[in-house]
């Protein structure tokens, strides 16, 4: 997308002087990967184009402003003074871009444009495939962007307006995001079907810290059994700490150990008989998701309407 097509006269310093007319938002784009990157065969592998085309692009950009922007001379690209000037102002640029795309695309009666929305890969998986389908057959001139990490960075990305929404474990204690309950899921015992533990149709803590276990690495849950099995921690055999809810799963059903899990993360392994889900006697509990977002941000139409259809899907499945 080209803008300032033609050299408009503006006053510096009592002077006229040309703004550049051959600059677009393209070279900007690539501007900015290179300088935060150092290199420009990184930053051609972030914008998708050769190291050459990169070189043509900061040439380009260069000539239309008449000065040296990047320092090629050392190991790493740096910014020179004239480049350090422009950096700050290319991301207002940018910035006012995309603002500007979002405020005329929620003119129209239908949401248009694009959404970022913010989940950990589990949620994205287990929970949200019914309600981007909804979403998507409503508002078909929407585009979701998805976000994957885990809550806590989701909520820092909220907060400084990367992202439009996000779906969350709650509570979330930040006082600039609002959230809405609209998901609550009981964590249960996974085992294999040949699992001595199988059999029972509630267990105790004490039995299941004398099983091997499959633990994740990070998040709510490990959290939660962190705390569930402190007591036990002398007798405990961990047998393996692992990245996703994917590979836990298929582990489990494999044998190789027990685990605890969100039960609506497991439903499909137990419809297919490889794993079986038990309550934990004496124990409540619970995962409970939220839809978040900036309470002091204006909300595009696209933005709106997904929260909408979110809360509405949730209300519906009570």
């Amino acid at each position: 997308m080209s803008f300032l097509r033609r050299a408009l006269p503006s006053f510096r310093a009592g002077r006229f002087c040309i703004i550049p007319a051959t600059m677009d938002f393209d070279q900007l784009v690539t501007f900015l990967e290179v300088a935060k990157l150092g290199s420009f065969s990184r930053a051609g592998q972030k914008v998708f184009r050769s190291q050459s085309a990169v070189s043509a692009q900061i040439r380009q950009l260069e000539q239309a402003y008449g000065d040296r922007l990047l320092d090629r001379s050392g190991k790493d690209v740096t910014l020179t003074p004239a480049g350090r000037a422009l950096f700050a102002y290319a991301e207002r640029m940018l910035q006012m871009r995309d603002e500007s795309l979002l405020a005329v695309a929620d003119q129209g009666n239908t949401p248009r444009g694009t959404i970022t929305v913010g989940a950990n890969e589990a949620t994205c998986l287990y929970v949200l495939p019914d309600v981007f389908a909804k979403y998507c057959s409503l508002y078909p001139g929407v585009q979701i962007s998805i976000y994957r990490n885990f809550s806590y960075k989701i909520v820092e990305k909220l907060e400084t307006g990367a992202l439009d929404v996000g779906i969350v474990t709650l509570p979330v204690k930040s006082s600039n995001v609002r959230t809405h309950p609209i998901f609550r899921d009981q964590l249960m015992l996974m085992v294999s079907p040949q699992s001595p533990l199988a059999k029972l149709e509630v267990v105790q803590v004490n039995e299941i810290a004398k099983q091997p276990l499959l633990l994740p690495k990070t998040g709510f849950s490990r959290r939660l059994m962190d705390k569930l099995f402190r007591p036990y921690a002398g007798q405990l055999q961990i047998r393996m700490e692992l990245p996703s809810v994917g590979m836990i799963k298929s582990f489990v059903a494999a044998g190789l150990g027990v685990s605890i899990i969100s039960a609506s993360f497991a439903r499909d392994q137990v419809l297919a008989g490889r794993v079986k889900l038990i309550p934990i006697k004496g124990e409540e509990l619970w995962r409970e998701l939220g839809v978040a977002y900036r309470r002091d941000r204006t909300l595009t139409r696209a933005t709106t309407t997904f929260i909408s259809t979110v809360r509405q899907l949730s209300a519906m499945a009570k």
